[in-house]
């Protein structure tokens, strides 16, 4: 699946074992593991990301990978947004945006109920919640294997209100 989220941007599925995608699959376990815990850390390497309920793509300017995220199936008419990741030098440049809508337009294609996200608590993920809000994500308890923990924040978008 290959889709243009806007002039600006490239969004493409690639296999998370790509050297572009390995790398920022890297620098997001990097980064997730010094911002919180090990034990409250949700982010899924690329083997976690291979599985094939769990779509995962690049978003690219110019050739450059920016931006990753995956929509994993829960099975349930539910998707999870995973690995959410723009790189620290794209920020604010519109690039998580697309990928947000990019991936919400797919679960929307797919027919999918909702859609549900684990991200953290702690102000260094503010701006990241502030986008979720922004296209009417709102808290909810854990879903599927989660558990409460104060490093997280759980949120749903239910797409059937949200149409």
């Amino acid at each position: 699946m290959t889709a243009t989220a806007s002039a600006a941007f490239d969004i493409t599925a690639t296999r998370p074992s790509d050297p572009e995608a390995a790398a920022l699959i890297r620098r997001h376990l990097e980064q997730m593991v010094a911002q919180s815990p090990e034990e409250s850390c949700h982010a899924l390497d690329g083997s976690g990301l291979e599985g094939p309920e769990v779509k995962f793509f690049l978003l690219r300017r110019s050739g450059r990978a920016l931006a990753m995220g995956a929509l994993k199936d829960l099975g349930d008419g539910a998707r999870e947004l995973k690995s959410m990741h723009t790189l620290v030098e794209a920020r604010g440049s519109g690039a998580g945006r697309a990928m947000l809508e990019f991936l919400l337009d797919l679960a929307r294609s797919e027919q999918a109920a909702a859609v549900c996200l684990e991200t953290g608590s702690t102000d260094d993920f503010l701006p990241s919640r502030r986008l979720y809000e922004s296209f009417g994500f709102a808290p909810c308890p854990p879903f599927a294997d989660y558990a409460e923990d104060p490093w997280s924040v759980f949120m749903r978008l239910d797409l059937r209100a949200a149409a």
